[in-house]
């Protein structure tokens, strides 16, 4: 075998000189099939040798604690990739001779042949060695049709294939066993940074993700050909939105004795001024302008201090956009009124045309809808709004954008 794999290498050093430019197409596709097959093929010697040299032990003679960790050094290898190639040596030893010779023969590369023999496995366990041998055939044969994800997919409905009398039982089975792992695997863990920010990891079970999808999937998408937000930054824009709302009900447990609420403290100058930064009641703290937004929102309370650091008004809920008034704007706007935008009212933040801690008043000739992503825009760029003549709402754009700075509307709600 030593010999024979030294003339190979020789062969492929000599391929490797070869000036492929002067190859005509096909002989070009011809090459790269005959590449593949040979790096499968060569795959399996690897992973014989492998398997035979840890059947020996061949690693702990030498002084390595695992065959894997031999490899990691003896090949240079990652320490995982060098732990799943014991591992495939080991399943493909195990496994039929059909999938062995899969991969002995071209037709299917490592993945694939990872995924046949899991497959095969689990049919041998469910309805036994002659079905089990059916899979493998079918497996095979899809394997030169279909890359290792899509045969994973297809494999969990081989038994329709091979043993249709237990199919459905056992799909059945596989389905509860599945919602039992995914219940009992279920977490969320909250991480708080040394910046105030938090790290969320976990895992959702089926139910949850869908409904996470079905909730964010539609605020995640772009706002326009200007929105420069990466696809992280859009859905974490959206788990803002979802939150909102949900603050936004009234139906979520108290806390304390109060609705669930976000309070926000800041000094009456310094909102007034634009200085200083607000603190919110878990201890972390906000610029004064990012508090001059959240307190547009009826479902954000602020707390405004005295320069003594006396509370003045603590939510002063008569100032904030709610009841009959929020109604009223919710038939006057229909949604966000920001040009081009089509959140509906539900995803929308009640803001002040005139900020009411500059003299504003909270009427409805005072107020505008806006969702949370142009409440933001408005808080932080040149836009500007006003009411016109017939009392709706209209946009004044930045001078570099429209040096006639001509006044836009929301066309879309007036459609519906």
């Amino acid at each position: 075998m030593l010999e024979e794999l030294t003339q190979a290498e020789a062969a492929i050093v000599d391929c490797l000189d070869a000036s492929v430019w002067s190859l005509p197409e096909p002989d070009l596709v011809a090459a790269l099939d005959a590449a593949h097959r040979l790096e499968q093929r060569l795959a399996a010697v690897k992973l014989a040798l492998v398997r035979e040299l840890d059947g020996r032990g061949t690693a702990t003679a030498q002084g390595a604690s695992s065959t894997a960790v031999w490899l990691r050094d003896r090949l240079r290898l990652p320490v995982g990739a060098a732990r799943r190639l014991v591992e495939l040596a080991a399943t493909l030893d195990a496994a039929p001779a059909g999938v062995r010779d899969a991969l002995a023969a071209g037709s299917a590369d490592a993945d694939q042949v990872r995924v046949i023999a899991d497959t095969v496995q689990t049919v041998h366990g469910t309805a036994g060695t002659q079905a089990a041998d059916k899979a493998v055939g079918v497996l095979v044969d899809w394997a030169t049709q279909f890359d290792a994800t899509q045969l994973r997919k297809l494999g969990t409905r081989i038994l329709d294939h091979v043993a249709p009398e237990v199919a459905d039982a056992a799909a059945e089975a596989a389905l509860r066993a599945q919602e039992s792992r995914t219940g009992r695997d279920r977490h969320v863990t909250i991480s708080e940074q040394p910046d105030g920010r938090l790290r969320l990891t976990g895992i959702l079970d089926t139910e949850t993700a869908a409904a996470l999808r079905a909730a964010i999937d539609p605020l995640s998408a772009p706002t326009g050909p200007d929105d420069t937000r990466t696809p992280g930054q859009r859905r974490h824009d959206a788990l803002t939105d979802v939150c909102r709302l949900a603050l936004r009900t009234g139906e979520l447990p108290e806390n304390g004795g109060d609705p669930a609420q976000i309070v926000v403290t800041t000094s009456f100058d310094g909102l007034t001024r634009q200085l200083g930064s607000g603190a919110l009641d878990v201890g972390q703290h906000l610029s004064a302008e990012t508090v001059r937004r959240l307190a547009c929102d009826a479902a954000i309370l602020p707390t405004i201090l005295s320069g003594a650091g006396q509370p003045l008004d603590v939510g002063r809920q008569r100032r904030l956009i709610t009841g009959p008034l929020r109604r009223a704007l919710v038939l006057r706007d229909k949604g966000c009124a920001f040009p081009g935008c089509d959140r509906p009212p539900r995803w929308c933040d009640a803001h002040h045309i005139h900020h009411w801690a500059n003299g504003g008043t909270t009427s409805l000739n005072n107020a505008v809808l806006l969702c949370g992503h142009h409440h933001r825009h408005l808080h932080h760029s040149d836009w500007a709004v006003r009411l016109g003549r017939d009392s709706h709402p209209e946009f004044i754009p930045p001078a570099w954008l429209d040096p006639d700075q001509l006044p836009r509307r929301n066309h879309y709600h007036r459609r519906t």
